[in-house]
């Protein structure tokens, strides 16, 4: 971290502006050694999931590599006390930047294409203007007045060339357009996009052309998917796609080790009230478990969640009162075509549903893939690896797979099922009740009126009981409601007793210091055709299974203050035909 010693520098939360944060004494997390390896590749497609410091991190190029003055004069100020600002590498305040940022301007469909070239002819005039010194104005004349926006980066790219003038040129949220017409206007409107003669396309095209000739020196490109790209260029052939390389897992996101420094800058200057090992505990939880490697060192944290709980603990004494910023929230909009078909549930609710109640994915992440095999089963799990919905596991034996990272996502994918059921008109529960339902099991122990809560609701819309037709689907119905408040941490297939839990409901003491039960849920389902002889021998082994879990020692010494119960439950069909304490 580089701060001023013996300050709290200001949080920068919601920030992206580098060259601001580093000059008005903002908290710095130092990224800037990454430039180095990064110049190793000429042109990049780096993605990564909302809110992790990627529109940050094109301000930080711009500042470094711009020759224009206004970031050369402010260099040794800006990158002062920082890695590269002390071994600078040759390309230093070398080029001109063109910067492009693709969630700048509206979605009027009918009017994109003038809206999009008239947004990159402002840039482009603005890029000239800062250079005018090699681009003088009968040149910034002839460049601007090419009738089209490819015809006008042609030009730009043509003298740059004549005069070897080296370009750097950066776009942010370059899928932003593609992902917003594919969710709000359909399949047609987004082929006619990224296809064909389709305007995004020809910008692309434009983009490698002028890489072909060796007018465009360095390309950078972030996004949160790669299926856009893979539609426009055939999967990024302009250059690499580096968002799987090991050595730039920790580009972007604080690593465990930069969060403690963190916490320990403001809890030193009596900024924070909690304990830098108390808040890293529960941060651990919410916002850690993101790797995007598999030969991958280390997890890293999610940027704005580290920075929201930072602000939002000032002067306080523990977490935030919610544990998840708005802002990361997956857009369900941008998402839910991917779920179903007409009226219907889809195989990708299906994938979806199981990463969430099994906690993993036997996957390998794909770099790239186009929008017409959204239904691969790999290439869906890939993209809620780029959403941030899984994560990589080194560690797994065999076959690579993808985890639910920590609580955020968990909540997350609980959301995101629920809106689907909601979607197809399956299920609708009243969530405030369920809270608050959920908040007295935490407190009182009364874990009866939940399970009454969802039996009866489910008794009262008929059309949920065709989604219930086996028990994994049991398990994800559950889960997505079990998991709708931040009462308890939720988790699924939690290992006790050389066993995997169904459901633990580990309470939330330090966000919520008055509870104080635990719950382990074995769930038992029996088809509806059979007799009730079966519900009695599968309650019978679900509470076996819930003795031996509890007598795991490990809740004990983790909790001692908590009360854990099990609850074995047996589901006949769709109807909760059993259930039972054990204690």
């Amino acid at each position: 971290m580089v701060a001023a010693p013996n300050t709290a520098p200001r949080i920068p939360y919601g920030r992206a502006d580098f060259r601001g944060i580093r000059l008005d004494g903002s908290l710095y997390v130092d990224k800037t050694a990454f430039l180095r390896p990064l110049e190793q590749h000429s042109y990049v497609l780096f993605i990564r999931p909302r809110r992790f410091g990627k529109t940050c991190w094109l301000s930080t190029l711009q500042s470094y590599y711009d020759r224009c003055e206004r970031e050369k004069d402010a260099f040794d100020a800006v990158f002062n006390g920082t890695a590269i600002g002390q071994s600078p590498t040759a390309n230093r305040s070398r080029y001109v930047v063109l910067r492009l940022d693709f969630s700048a301007f509206g979605l009027r469909i009918d009017h994109l294409d003038e809206d999009f070239a008239y947004y990159c002819f402002q840039h482009l005039r603005a890029t000239l203007e800062r250079n005018a010194d090699l681009f003088p104005d009968d040149v910034r004349q002839r460049i601007l007045a090419a009738p089209t926006g490819a015809g006008q980066l042609n030009e730009f790219f043509l003298h740059a060339r004549e005069h070897d003038i080296p370009l750097y040129v950066l776009i942010d949220e370059y899928d932003n357009l593609a992902n917003n017409i594919l969710a709000r206007h359909g399949e047609d409107a987004y082929h006619a996009f990224t296809h064909d003669e389709g305007f995004f396309r020809t910008f692309f095209a434009t983009l490698k052309a002028g890489a072909s000739t060796g007018a465009l020196e360095r390309l950078f490109v972030t996004g949160v998917s790669p299926v856009a790209m893979d539609d426009v260029t055939s999967g990024f052939n302009i250059g690499r796609n580096l968002s799987l390389h090991p050595e730039l897992n920790a580009m972007l996101g604080f690593t465990e080790d930069e969060v403690k420094q963190v916490l320990c800058t403001y809890h030193d200057a009596g900024v924070i009230g909690e304990h830098p090992d108390d808040a890293l505990a529960t941060m651990r939880q919410w916002y850690n478990g993101y790797r995007f490697a598999t030969k991958a060192r280390e997890d890293v944290y999610n940027t704005d969640m580290v920075l929201y709980y930072l602000a939002e603990s000032i002067d306080t004494d523990g977490p935030p009162e919610e544990m998840i910023d708005d802002n990361v929230r997956v857009d369900y909009g941008k998402l839910r075509h991917l779920l179903t078909v007409g009226n219907d549930l889809n195989g990708n609710f299906d994938l979806l549903r199981a990463a969430m109640t099994d906690g993993r994915a036997a996957c390998r992440v794909r770099r790239s893939f186009p929008q017409r095999e959204l239904d691969d089963r790999e290439n869906f799990l890939s993209l809620l690896h780029y959403f941030g919905l899984l994560s990589i596991r080194p560690d797994a034996p065999g076959e690579p797979e993808l985890v639910v990272p920590n609580q955020t996502a968990r909540h997350l994918l609980h959301a995101f099922l629920r809106d689907a059921y909601r979607d197809v008109g399956a299920f609708t529960v009243f969530l405030h009740e369920l809270e608050r339902l959920l908040r007295r099991m935490s407190q009182h122990g009364e874990w009866q009126q939940v399970l009454d809560f969802l039996a009866q609701a489910i008794e009262a819309q008929s059309s949920v009981r065709d989604y219930l037709r086996e028990e994994k689907m049991v398990q994800a119905f559950l889960a997505a409601h079990l998991g709708a408040t931040d009462h308890f941490l939720f988790s699924t297939e939690r290992e006790f007793g050389k066993g995997f839990v169904d459901f633990c409901l580990e309470p939330f003491v330090a966000r919520h210091p008055r509870a104080r039960h635990g719950y382990l849920i074995e769930l038992k389902y029996v088809k509806r055709k059979d007799d009730a002889a079966k519900l009695d021998t599968a309650l019978a082994e679900a509470t076996a299974q819930l003795e031996r879990y509890l007598a795991d020692d490990h809740l004990q010494r983790q909790a001692p203050e908590i009360a854990y119960t099990g609850i074995a439950i047996v589901f006949h069909g769709w109807e909760l035909a059993r259930r039972e304490a054990v204690r």
